[in-house]
């Protein structure tokens, strides 16, 4: 399966830097320490520019030596986004598009905590260029019931090809399974989008805006945890939490209270299957903090995502998690339901 990770034809090298964990498909510069941005810049191959080009069109009539060159016409409002390094093609803009070098990215995670407290953990680069991504470590980390530790990482990822936002916020990532979460609180939203607009990069500066929503959330997100933790749950109703977080639709559920299985699709049957199997055998899912604990059940949903659920590429891997696809939106579905069970037990599971 393709990974779409860059390949850089000038140095030979992908566009992708890990600390210690290898990349997608053994591709990439392997690091045994953290570094710099100056250093993570030029290891994930993301040391280029990125300028927009006028578009020219033009025409010829006839053939051979009678052939007319018509003039050059420029399409008005509309620009290339091109590579410097590679004058690859990276995308159609309008003139309202403004470009955010790779070098701006970093420097935004250096100003939200200090560049001495920025711990980058991965960056890298998809397609031609047109998409990149930064993770980095901070200092502050949440825990469980004394015992369950998750890091507070800071996300980035912004394209050059005008597809989309800027997008930067937080996650917090178990240390022990790798388990990405997306808690997104009520009134307390992990990420915020900046456009592409003329003060793009004025607003890139705006790094203590992202910093007082981690502070924010971070607290929050830690009494929700140690509470769940606190919260038992039965095997069924487990069961039932991951039945209703998963489900492609209303239907489902509905032929699944009734018992009407051959109703079901094979391939929800398998992917409920897969789920319970993590749930239950997992050794994330035997700790003190998540076995027949409502913590568990959340972790159950967001760590089969993370660690059982195939993917056609590891962009779509990225995308389904991070960035408003599947996994975020059924981890948001896990995180109600813990939410509502916390507060009315089993009734809120509605199989009842």
């Amino acid at each position: 399966m393709a990974d779409n990770i860059n390949f850089n034809q000038i140095t030979g090298k992908h566009a992708f830097y890990s600390v210690r964990e290898k990349a997608w498909h053994d591709k990439g510069q392997i690091v045994n320490q953290y570094q710099k941005s100056d250093d993570v810049l030029i290891d994930a191959q993301l040391n280029f520019d990125v300028v927009k080009r006028p578009i020219i069109t033009y025409d010829a009539i006839g053939e051979g030596e009678g052939e007319l060159i018509m003039p050059d016409v420029k399409v008005p409002g509309f620009f290339a986004t091109v590579r410097t390094d590679t004058n690859k093609v990276l995308g159609v803009v309008g003139s309202g598009y403004e470009v955010i070098q790779n070098i701006d990215a970093f420097s935004f995670f250096d100003s939200i905590a200090g560049a001495e407290n920025i711990f980058y953990e991965t960056a890298g680069a998809l397609g031609q260029g047109e998409r990149i991504f930064i993770t980095a470590k901070l200092p502050s980390h949440i825990t469980v019931a004394g015992i369950d530790t998750m890091e507070n990482y800071l996300f980035l990822t912004t394209s050059h090809d005008g597809s989309g936002s800027i997008v930067a916020g937080f996650t917090p990532v178990r240390i022990v399974c790798n388990n990405t979460l997306n808690a997104a609180l009520r009134g307390c939203p992990n990420k915020t989008k900046i456009r592409h607009t003329a003060n793009a990069k004025d607003r890139l500066k705006e790094a203590n805006r992202v910093m007082g929503m981690v502070n924010k959330c971070i607290p929050a997100m830690s009494e929700t945890f140690n509470h769940w933790a606190k919260i038992s749950i039965t095997d069924q109703q487990v069961k039932e939490l991951i039945t209703l977080a998963l489900a492609p639709n209303v239907e489902t559920i509905a032929n699944i209270k009734k018992g009407e299985w051959e109703e079901v699709s094979t391939r929800f049957k398998n992917q409920l299957s897969d789920a319970f199997s993590y749930a239950f055998g997992s050794d994330t899912q035997l700790m003190d903090t998540t076995k027949g604990k409502l913590y568990g059940a959340y972790n159950a949903v967001t760590g089969y995502f993370q660690n059982v659920s195939r993917y056609d590429s590891s962009a779509d891997q990225v995308n389904a998690i991070l960035y408003g696809g599947t996994a975020e939106k059924k981890a948001q579905k896990a995180f109600d339901l813990c939410e509502a069970f916390a507060q009315y037990g089993g009734d809120a599971l509605q199989f009842n």
